[in-house]
């Protein structure tokens, strides 16, 4: 017997649930699709947007890149299912008061970590002492609009160098681009010494928007560095600008032999990947070794990607978003472009994604195989549930927070940061 009903999301303990075998969940309702048969979703699908159209509030539907639309799939099951723990989420404020936080990277041995806050300031946090006052040698950076003091990353050798590598906001004559250097942390870790600028984002084409950043070391000790075009779309492409690019460059700021685009006229030898918006996510993938990628789409179109070396990832001739207005934007060519390379993940509607982590430790084994990205503009974290590349699964937690940093703890807990006037940072586990 057929028994279609619209009903309110079951709560769990933490998260929700945006699609199952069983039924589609938005937004606080479900559809629920009691003995539904594969064959019947196409002639149900008039009551269930029907049904649909009779909530309030915006749809938060994410949706896998090689998935078809439902009413095209007809009975295939949402590609985005997730079956939350039973666990209670447990959330601890570590430490409030911090201005616009960035990112974190912890320092060996239980001393704490090291902490970004985007108007220039860099702390020390310890367990039981609290935050430090500025650590001073840190760069004068460009403070305005998205600009700022960004990502923070310790050199692989950071017991024996002790060296610290930021990528920030540097003004230059009329605009402004990212940059990044490193110093020395000293032993007291109250100053950064001989500050050293290894890297700029040439030309300086921002006036305050998209400039990226993270920074990533792989496993043979090359510094990956995610750059955003500047808000000037069509720079993503050029080959000879630093714009929408991931670079990969040797510890000291050098150039390797192997990279893509070395040796090519007219290309930046420093370009990994290119055709990217804004990406303010990166992580290496602890399974694979690889480098997987999030950044801004405009209006929809958020993505993952797996950058691979010479990739074009299509911006702005390949996107699943529009303008911020609602209409197209002007180069696009469709959501997927002959000669570019499809997001592995993308959103329909954008949570504004930034920071983001692996979960690979053994506190708590329900999140393995799970890729945690921060979400801003929806205020949330979002777990991305993995079976080997494949995301096969969502979850929405830590509801209410703009969450711009996520890392993983050296004792298993994630740790986060919330973006605000008032900032904090946050250690999450499961009861």
């Amino acid at each position: 017997m057929l028994d279609i009903s619209c009903v309110p999301v079951r709560t769990f303990a933490y998260g929700q649930h945006y699609g199952s075998a069983t039924g589609l969940w938005f937004n606080g309702y479900t559809v629920a699709a009691g003995g539904l048969m594969p064959g019947l979703l196409k002639h149900s699908l008039p009551w269930i947007f029907g049904c649909l159209g009779s909530m309030t509030g915006a749809m938060a539907q994410p949706v896998p890149a090689a998935a078809a639309a439902i009413a095209e799939a007809a009975g295939a099951t949402a590609a985005a299912a997730t079956a939350p723990t039973a666990d209670r989420l447990q959330v601890q404020v570590l430490q409030d008061g911090l201005e616009h936080p960035w990112s974190l990277a912890f320092l060996p041995d239980g001393q704490g970590m090291l902490i970004t806050e985007r108007p220039g300031r860099l702390r020390l946090w310890r367990p039981g002492q609290g935050l430090s006052e500025p650590i001073s040698g840190t760069p004068e950076v460009y403070a305005e609009g998205q600009g700022g003091l960004l990502d923070i990353a310790l050199s692989p050798r950071f017991a024996q160098d002790r060296l610290v590598y930021l990528s920030y906001a540097e003004a230059g004559k009329d605009h402004a681009g990212t940059a990044v250097g490193r110093g020395n942390l000293s032993d007291d870790a109250r100053r950064l010494e001989n500050f050293q600028v290894l890297f700029r984002q040439e030309p300086k084409l921002s006036d305050g928007q998209h400039f990226g950043s993270r920074l990533v070391f792989d496993r043979q000790g090359w510094l990956f560095v995610s750059l955003g075009e500047n808000n000037r779309r069509a720079t993503a492409q050029d080959l000879d600008k630093l714009q929408g690019k991931i670079v990969r460059l040797q510890a000291d700021g050098g150039i390797p032999r192997d990279n893509p685009f070395v040796g090519r006229a007219g290309a930046r030898p420093e370009i990994w990947s290119y055709g990217h918006r804004n990406p303010q996510g990166m992580a290496l993938n602890p399974r694979s070794g690889e480098l997987w990628e999030t950044e801004h789409g405009p209006r929809g179109g958020d993505e993952v990607n797996i950058p691979q070396p010479g990739g074009n990832y299509g911006w702005p001739l390949a996107t699943h978003g529009v303008n911020y207005s609602g209409l197209p934007i002007p180069e696009a060519r469709g959501a997927e472009v002959p000669g570019t390379q499809p997001p592995l993940y993308y959103w329909k509607k954008s949570p504004g994604v930034s920071g983001m982590a692996f979960y690979d430790a053994g506190r708590y084994p329900q999140w393995r195989h799970s890729l945690f990205v921060g979400a801003l503009a929806t205020r949330e974290l979002i777990r991305l549930s993995l079976d080997g590349d494949r995301v096969v699964a969502e979850e929405r937690m830590l509801r209410g927070e703009r969450v711009r940093d996520v890392r993983l703890g050296p004792d298993g807990y994630l740790y986060v940061l919330t973006d605000a006037r008032d900032g904090r940072l946050l250690r999450l586990g499961l009861d």
